[in-house]
């Protein structure tokens, strides 16, 4: 009897034990940051750069060592993420792992192609590619993309993606575009799908505008990394067509309630000085929304916007914040310029488009008993491009932070 139990622990001990039988070591593992994605002159065959991260480089556990790179690059041909990484692993010693993944950078030329969406059908059945790794475009070929961004600042070449697109979104210049929100609005065949838009070739505009009506490549810089993040690539129904500003990326954050930003860093026009702009931190409530759907006829759709400023610079020294007839005139002005610029790309969208980047078919969905009948009302090309659209736009307080009152300029030039 006893030597029964025995064996019948050993058993039970030997299958606990086997839990670890396909372990590996981190130093077995080559950790890939970001993969970078080219049409070729083949269909369906594309060039993936895979960018593997050295973990010893920039760590503070290690000795430093200046003769290892922080990351190194490989590119090779693959139909899908899956077997392209299992190609570059050909001449990787270590077992390539995708589980690291931060940033999926795919060129516009791909972007627009149709082969796109079938690319991107791969990605949900790789299982050490995360959904939440962000989607981002590249004006030009994505591998150059990664192989000229160089961040001086960040010898870890994934915390550079990290911070970089973290404050981006913090000015609402680009959108949050985890591969899962692709799938869901494209699947879901009613919405248009936005994602950062980016580049490292600059060619500037002339002419000198507000700070966020640029697209990646626009802005007139120098030093530094050569790699701008700004504004928005525009997708329909899985394919790209179009990019935004930051400035038009900044309202789709502002309309859109299933954006998980809510402060923004935006400027205004001085409306007592034109020439000059006033630069505030813009809080957002939760957007609402309110359709009025009407078979067979123009349906009209309420979008409520409400704001709290917080101004931080005004370079005209109005005074604001002593004058309450002044202050009036401030709230009204940066309504009717939130109002403006917000109808300006709601009628693009209904124009151009013919279909929304608000993710507004969520609150048309429940006019349905079913979703055959959600269907055969077509949201996106018969309701929303003929719908009376109508904002609403509510600046609920304004601070001035700890400022108590701008300089005399007329004194102090005395």
């Amino acid at each position: 009897m006893r030597q029964f139990i025995l064996i019948l622990s050993l058993l039970q001990l030997a299958m606990i034990l086997s839990g670890c039988y396909d372990r590996k070591e981190l130093e077995e593992q080559a950790y890939v940051i970001t993969i970078a994605v080219d049409k070729t002159d083949r269909d369906n065959i594309f060039r993936f750069t895979f960018e593997i991260a050295n973990p010893e480089v920039g760590s503070s556990a290690t000795t430093p060592s200046t003769n290892e790179p922080a990351q190194e690059m490989i590119s090779v041909l693959g139909t899908d993420f899956l077997s392209a990484t299992s190609t570059a692993n050909s001449s990787v010693a270590k077992e390539i792992t995708l589980e690291q993944v931060r940033v999926v950078i795919v060129s516009e030329k791909l972007a627009r192609s149709k082969e796109f969406i079938h690319l991107m059908q791969s990605a949900p059945s790789t299982v050490d590619l995360k959904l939440n790794a962000q989607l981002v475009i590249s004006k030009e070929k994505a591998e150059e993309f990664v192989r000229h961004n160089s961040p001086n600042l960040e010898s870890r070449p994934h915390k550079y993606f990290q911070y970089m697109l973290d404050r981006a979104r913090e000015t609402g210049v680009i959108p949050d575009a985890p591969l899962v929100r692709f799938f869901q609005i494209t699947e879901g065949d009613a919405d248009l799908f936005v994602a950062p838009y980016a580049s490292t070739v600059k060619k500037p505009k002339d002419s000198y505008g507000d700070e966020d009506s640029y697209k990646a490549g626009e802005i007139d810089f120098h030093g530094g990394n050569v790699t701008q993040f700004m504004g928005s690539a525009v997708f329909k129904e899985g394919q790209m067509i179009d990019s935004l500003t930051g400035e038009e990326t900044r309202y789709i954050h502002m309309m859109d309630p299933t954006f998980p930003q809510q402060v923004i860093l935006s400027t205004f026009v001085d409306p007592l000085e034109p020439e000059y702009n006033i630069a505030a931190r813009v809080q957002l409530d939760k957007v609402k929304v309110k359709i009025d759907y009407k078979k067979n006829q123009t349906s009209t759709i309420d979008v409520y916007i409400t704001t709290h400023l917080n101004i931080f610079a005004i370079p005209s020294t109005e005074d604001y914040m002593k004058s309450q007839k002044k202050r009036k005139i401030l709230y009204d002005s940066i309504q009717k310029e939130i109002l403006k610029n917000g109808e300006k790309l709601v009628k693009k969208t209904q124009e151009e488009y013919k279909a929304e980047p608000f993710y507004w078919s969520l609150h048309i969905r429940k006019k349905f008993l079913s979703i055959k009948d959600y269907e055969q009302a077509d949201w996106s090309n018969k309701i929303y491009p003929n719908a009376h659209v109508r904002l609403h736009v509510k600046v609920a307080s304004l601070e001035f932070g700890k400022t108590l009152r701008q300089s005399d300029i007329g004194r102090v030039r005395d």
